[in-house]
């Protein structure tokens, strides 16, 4: 049997997420597909536009055959991060056979290639990279200039050129550090990611949030699949007063310890925060063309939720668990292979938290904590311990 997985947030589920299951199903005959998704935040610090347990089924009903929860702490993550905790997590299943990611452009070996150059750990690499990241640029860029200046000079720089192909690389890099058999296969996108304007068809999610932000949700009825269709709601939900007051109450020695909180920006943000009362006024006081915005909102997510970087990383070097959302009443017998080939915990009922320890059940308590506040705010009553069987 072929198990093949993929990695997503589905926010929300569109006609370009059906293309790339169909395509892990029929061109690399995939008997059984995986999905890793995030969870009710994302990764640019915002809550998805649908909870987790509603994007799960659409992602069964498209074709998936269970769905696994990346846990919040890796989902609201920069790119390593993100690409790392979501690959450990399907490195310990212990019986996927291929990674499928949709990539703006380039080729198996080219990935291969980059990642394996990035991975260099000698002293040389490090002090250029050191060189390069003082100079302001992003940790991708840093690493791939570094190793231009060390004479690689055959690396295909549109690799750390736009978002889908570093998340491919991080990926890969994953796959490589953990020495895992698992295969990886880029499948070319459709699209500009990050296009703002509504496309007949196939079309970026960051287009459909757009427009759900207006309200006007019938536009969209050609953009998405019918059962994605009659559950969008309006967005985005009201998370300010949330954010805000968290980041009031925390002192900037707490928010230090996050994430991609370098160079005094703590400052910079409760400086701000002072006289900017929205999340909105806040994130575009304190961007800048090194601190990117979504960078500002992982920031403040993070705060939001508690999570430091010593936890990241505990996380990161810890067995966790993998947290099914949804299955397909078909493949139940999918979740029985998972649990005797897996090396975490599989958590499929309540019980089945009650015997987490340490790490994993402080980070399994950030996913319930994250679920209650989406809750909070979108006045849902989703319980955290469901698996959809559809």
């Amino acid at each position: 049997m072929k198990i093949c997985a993929c990695i997503a947030e589905y926010n929300p589920f569109h006609l370009g997420h059906l293309k790339h299951i169909d395509y892990i199903k029929t061109q690399l005959n995939a008997d059984k597909l995986i999905v890793v998704m995030s969870g009710n935040f994302t990764q640019r610090g915002e809550p998805a536009v649908l909870n987790k347990f509603t994007r799960a089924k659409h992602a069964v009903i498209a074709g998936a055959d269970a769905v696994i929860e990346l846990p919040t702490v890796f989902a609201t993550a920069n790119a390593e991060i993100f690409a790392t905790g979501a690959v450990n997590i399907i490195n310990a299943l212990g019986c996927v056979d291929g990674l499928c990611f949709g990539v703006e452009s380039g080729e198996k070996q080219a990935y291969l290639t980059l990642a394996n150059a990035m991975l260099d750990e000698s002293k040389e690499f490090k002090k250029a990279l050191k060189d390069k990241l003082e100079s302001g640029v992003s940790l991708a860029k840093a690493k791939f200039e570094a190793l231009k200046s060390l004479g690689n000079t055959d690396l295909d720089q549109n690799l750390i050129s736009s978002p889908n192909n570093i998340l491919g690389l991080e990926y890969t890099k994953a796959i490589l550090k953990n020495k895992s058999k698992i295969e990886i296969y880029p499948m070319l996108r459709e699209g500009d990611h990050n296009d703002q304007t509504l496309k007949k068809g196939v079309t970026s999610a960051t287009s459909i949030r757009q427009v759900l932000k207006t309200g006007n949700i019938k536009k969209l009825k050609k953009s998405v699949p019918p059962f994605v269709f009659g559950d969008l709601k309006e967005y985005p939900y009201s998370f300010d007063k949330l954010i805000m007051s968290a980041v009031i109450t925390s002192s900037a020695e707490k928010i230090a310890e996050i994430c991609d909180c370098t160079e005094g920006l703590e400052n910079r943000i409760k400086a701000f925060s002072k006289d900017n009362r929205t999340v909105e006024t806040l994130v575009d006081k304190v961007s800048t063309k090194r601190y990117t915005s979504t960078r500002i909102r992982r920031i403040l997510m993070a705060n939001l939720l508690g999570i430091n970087k010593d936890f990241v990383f505990d996380c990161l070097e810890s067995k966790l668990y993998a947290k099914i959302l949804a299955v397909n009443s078909d493949s139940k017998d999918l979740i029985s292979l998972i649990a005797s080939k897996s090396s975490i915990p599989i958590l499929t009922r309540k019980s089945d938290a009650s015997n987490l320890k340490k790490t994993a059940l402080k980070c399994f308590e950030k996913d319930c904590l994250a679920n209650d506040l989406y809750n909070l705010a979108t006045n849902e009553n989703q319980n955290e311990n469901q698996m959809l069987i559809i």
